[in-house]
């Protein structure tokens, strides 16, 4: 069953093009924008636990600040390197309210 979490207001955000760090009920995730869609990711690359949402986007990919991993923001499979992954958020906009199921 989902469980529908407020991570932010919309205004809070991250704008076309940027990532942000963001929490769930004891959760780190990393919001990440794609032409004004939102997506959710684990914040924790499993390399070396490197914050993704302190990272950037090239493309639909987030890129992990410290060694350059690379996910994609809809899905969490890895580019670089091959057969790793994060666990990716469905996320929906409410209003001005944006919610993560973390079920």
């Amino acid at each position: 069953m989902a469980k529908w979490v407020k991570v932010c207001a919309l205004t809070e955000a991250p704008r076309p093009g940027g990532v942000a760090e963001a929490e769930a009920e004891g959760i780190a995730l990393c919001l990440a924008n794609i032409n004004g869609e939102l997506s959710a990711l684990d914040n924790w690359c499993p390399h070396r636990r490197g914050p993704l949402g302190q990272g950037w986007l090239e493309g639909e990919l987030v890129v992990c600040p410290w060694h350059s991993w690379m996910f994609h923001a809809k899905t969490g499979v890895a580019e670089y390197p091959k057969n790793e992954r994060v666990e990716a958020f469905p996320v929906r906009v409410d209003g001005e309210d944006v919610l993560v199921d973390i079920e």
